[in-house]
């Protein structure tokens, strides 16, 4: 397996630095720290090149705070802005080019270019071919990002990186918290590329032909319900094996027809693809709550309509997605 090195320099280039800049401060120009940042860019982002030089930079510590999604409650970390979410960005741009290469066709977090919607498309077209598609196996973990075991994360991380000063800088931010704290920008792409090689164990040595995962949700499809309880046990072992991560108790083997595949926001079946009840009863309530100004609050829900048979849907609210 190839192994990359003389990444560290290019961490610390200023241009790269400049460019992480850049990309973390999308759509928080009201940040007080931006505009300073701004009105002396190259005084602020050379100092960051020189903490990082110099291997002196150090995670700050994290914020946290409750937040409530879909009915779940999570506890989000979050960093200083400067310099710590600069320097995060600025290892990822270097690093995740080399993540991919590792990563399967199909999983889909955090990965430029892919995403839920290119899940949605893929899953699709699998859900094409009836005969190989009758049964779904779907699985998640339990607690995903907080059993993360930074002994073994660290150990794949130096299957792929030979830079050890590299590796060194990645440690200090693995062990700044228990787990991949929630919310971190790295956090989600060395969470990602920890299930790396279980992709690889699913697709090869599983045979599996349809498989996907999205960060810790995976959706497996197969002609034999047999097959795939086997399927389930095999992942459980390496998981637990190798990852020290187990399977949530909810995993479910079924018949695709009789009940689809609840999954990213939709349901899947072999013959259309329905929006989840939630997300439809919270676009109904927006569009309820905003007759007056609906154009920027249903902006994003065109998109989920319109990877979904939501044809009368969209008329009836006057969505227009055709």
């Amino acid at each position: 397996m190839k192994r990359f090195n003389h990444l560290f320099e290019q961490i610390c280039s200023y241009e790269n630095v400049d460019l992480a800049f850049s990309k973390a401060k999308r759509g928080k120009h009201h940040y007080t720290i931006i505009k300073k940042i701004e009105a002396s860019r190259q005084e602020y982002l050379s100092s960051i090149v020189k903490i990082l030089s110099e291997k002196i930079f150090q995670n700050s510590t994290y914020h946290h705070f409750k937040l409530t999604e879909r009915d779940k409650e999570r506890e989000i970390s979050s960093l200083h802005f400067y310099p710590d979410r600069i320097v995060h960005h600025a290892i990822i741009q270097i690093i995740e080019p080399i993540f991919r290469t590792v990563y399967i066709q199909d999983t889909y977090a955090s990965i430029k270019g892919r995403g839920i919607h290119a899940c949605v498309k893929r899953l699709k077209m699998a859900l094409s071919d009836l005969d190989n598609t009758k049964y779904c196996l779907k699985l998640d973990i339990r607690k995903f990002y907080q059993n993360i075991n930074h002994e073994i994360l660290k150990t794949l991380l130096a299957r792929k990186i030979k830079d050890n000063d590299v590796l060194k800088l990645f440690s200090d931010i693995i062990d700044s918290a228990e787990g991949l704290p929630i919310g971190n920008y790295s956090s989600q792409h060395l969470a990602n590329y920890y299930l790396a090689f279980f992709d690889h164990f699913v697709k090869e040595q599983l045979h599996i032909q349809y498989y996907f995962r999205y960060c810790d949700d995976m959706v497996i499809l197969h002609s034999s319900k047999d097959y795939l309880h086997y399927c389930k046990k095999e992942i459980s072992n390496y998981l637990s094996s190798r990852l020290e991560l187990e399977l949530k108790s909810n995993h479910q083997v079924f018949p695709v027809d009789s009940r689809g595949i609840d999954f990213l926001g939709y349901v899947f079946y072999h013959t259309h693809t329905l929006i989840r009840k939630r997300i439809k009863y919270r676009m109904i309530r927006t569009i309820r709550r905003n007759k007056h100004n609906l154009k920027e609050s249903l902006t994003s829900y065109r998109g989920w309509l319109s990877h979904a048979d939501a044809y009368n849907l969209s008329r009836k609210y006057h969505l227009n997605i055709t």
